[in-house]
């Protein structure tokens, strides 16, 4: 596998944001969660390999590079990563080259030490299953379900919740996992209060404090398209009462409006049992992933309600999101 040097994106994002921007290394290095040294190392690249020369060149002469940079800006992000499809891609084919985006992007951020909050669903569950190797070369890293795991059924007979998705990215990255053995959605507050009232549960709430990555898919809530509907957490009817309240995407399983407000959707999202948001808002780098026209709402809402800092999207969402106003 290529060195997290080698990798000719992230060259180029360095020598942009250090020629262009005029951000000196210590930036790029927060900006990027990369060491000092390999800040350096790559812009050193970047001059000998001919990406710099009076002028910071996109190296793959691809639209990407401008796009990204007018997401990242207009949304305020940290970082935006957009992924093109060849013409005669299958839907297969565009969602595992979405899935490798996001592989190659966690491996050069990881850290040793490391501990990755991962939610469920096939996106996350098609990034373990990616065909390129990990080097190990990152120590002790843990990941972390960020909620219970629990459902009634499975989806096209895989297991996409987050408790198997902590096992998968534990087994790809070599690292460990925890479980969080409970269900996802109580069916009333008061018993999910009871429930995390006992001590022998209360151990997954400290883990998610130390939580510096997390992975979030973007589900838009229609019927099919939402991991609540297909793996049992609500029903048609109450789905489209939400709707009918103005949601727009869920993340980390609680629903969300355009302008990221999560309150009118109380009456779910308080039977959810997983980090809160006030934990989820401090990670460091929060990665949204999402691909298709159709998510450019629950990507934007999802920005609004600071669920996510970083995305990983195509450039059919990408292009709606800059065209929204």
């Amino acid at each position: 596998m290529r060195k997290i040097i080698d990798n000719t994106r992230l060259i180029y994002k360095c020598c942009y944001m250090y020629y262009i921007e005029r951000k000196n290394q210590m930036e790029i290095c927060k900006t990027l969660g990369l060491s000092r040294t390999s800040v350096s190392r790559m812009l050193e690249l970047g001059r000998k390999n001919g990406i710099v020369e009076i002028n910071v060149n996109n190296p793959d002469q691809f639209d990407y590079g401008k796009v990204e940079q007018q997401l990242q800006k207009k949304y305020h992000l940290k970082e935006v990563i957009v992924v093109d499809y060849e013409p005669l891609d299958s839907k297969d084919q565009q969602r595992e080259r979405l899935s490798e985006a996001a592989f190659i992007y966690l491996t050069s951020i990881l850290r040793d030490g490391d501990c990755v909050g991962v939610t469920m669903g096939r996106t996350l569950h098609n990034i373990a299953q990616i065909a390129k190797e990990y080097d190990f070369e990152k120590q002790n890293l843990l990941f972390v379900p960020m909620y219970g795991g629990i459902s009634q059924k499975r989806t096209h007979k895989e297991d996409v919740q987050s408790n198997r998705i902590a096992v998968e990215f534990a087994e790809k990255f070599g690292g460990d996992y925890v479980q969080f053995l409970a269900p996802a959605v109580f069916s009333s507050e008061k018993v999910k209060q009871i429930f995390l009232n006992e001590e022998t549960v209360k151990y997954i709430y400290r883990y998610f404090n130390k939580l510096r990555i997390a992975l979030l898919g973007i589900g838009v809530p229609e019927a099919g398209k939402t991991g609540l509907f297909y793996e049992g957490y609500l029903g048609e009817d109450e789905l489209e009462e939400y709707l009918a309240k103005g949601a727009v995407g869920e993340s980390a399983l609680r629903f969300y409006d355009k302008d990221g407000n999560k309150e009118k959707f109380y009456e779910f999202n308080n039977r959810v049992v997983g980090i809160e948001q006030e934990q989820l808002s401090k990670i460091e780098i929060r990665i949204g992933i999402a691909g298709g026209e159709y998510k450019a709402e629950a990507v934007k809402g999802a920005i609004n309600a600071n669920d996510i800092n970083v995305l990983i999207t195509d450039s059919a969402c990408a292009k709606a999101m800059l065209n929204e106003d």
